[in-house]
């Protein structure tokens, strides 16, 4: 290993705290991300045409903010921790012990919108088209805020830019969690952004949202530490890349899918 590296800059988890009140940093992420989706979903709603009020636009942020939330808990218990799980099913309820998993808050998400659709009469594929831009931004501030708090940190590494983070060993690591900001966030909400103006057909946005993280963040576990209780799974990948896997699959199968059908429309039309 070199050297060299980057010291983690001493960061206070907590922002700042009133008596028993206190908003951390990565509190703060989680508004942001909401605060984002929020903006974008409401201009969205408000062009001529779009199908949507504002009321719609507060229902469907609410329920699939309580989809991530019970998701997110339930996904990283089951395929993360289920060992713990089944030792104490309570453990389940223990948020407050941390832990939350980006593929199972997708599922959870994707359960609300199906919700979310029969009861406001919308196509599903439509409506994930819909979501699929408000999402990459909250996902780079979650980002940011695992970066503050200096956890889900990279594998060693002698890189220029390897960050010594504090509890994780006397080795400098890859800072995957801006690999993490840039590729599932500012890369992928570009991606969505420049892909919609090329009049793309239904369904597309939101398959190439699946198949967009799914590769950001196969590509990512790369270099990020594998959970020390997983570690490598079979076929040397990891549990991340496991569940990414899919999302690849399914979001070039919808988006296919969308291409093959505009297609059939046209004869038909003919």
């Amino acid at each position: 290993m070199s050297a060299g590296y980057i010291t983690f800059p001493q960061i206070d988890p907590i922002i700042f705290s009133i008596g028993p009140i206190a908003l951390r940093w990565y509190g703060l992420m989680y508004l942001i991300a909401f605060g984002l989706a929020w903006w974008l979903a409401t201009r969205a709603a408000n062009k001529p045409g779009s199908g949507w009020t504002e009321q719609q636009v507060s229902d469907l942020l609410f329920q699939g903010f309580v989809g991530v939330i019970l998701g997110g808990r339930l996904g990283y218990v089951l395929f993360y921790q289920f060992d713990y799980f089944l030792q104490d099913p309570l453990y389940l309820f223990k948020i407050w012990t941390g832990g939350m998993s980006f593929h199972g808050g997708l599922i959870g998400v994707l359960v609300a919108m199906a919700w979310f659709a029969k009861r406001n009469n919308k196509a599903y594929l439509q409506l994930g088209d819909f979501v699929a831009p408000l999402i990459p931004l909250g996902l780079a501030a979650g980002r940011l805020g695992n970066f503050m708090n200096a956890e889900l940190w990279g594998r060693p590494t002698d890189v220029p830019w390897a960050v010594l983070f504090p509890n994780a060993g006397p080795y400098a690591r890859h800072p995957s969690q801006l690999y993490e900001f840039m590729l599932e966030g500012l890369v992928l909400f570009a991606l969505i952004i420049l892909y919609r103006r090329t009049n793309p057909p239904i369904g597309a946005l939101g398959g190439l949202f699946l198949a967009g993280y799914g590769a950001a963040r196969f590509t990512v576990e790369f270099y990020r530490e594998p959970d020390a209780h997983l570690g490598v799974l079979s076929a040397g990948m990891s549990m991340g890349q496991w569940l990414s896997l899919p999302m690849i699959i399914i979001g070039l199968g919808i988006i296919g899918y969308g291409y093959w059908r505009r297609s059939q429309q046209k004869q038909q039309a003919v």
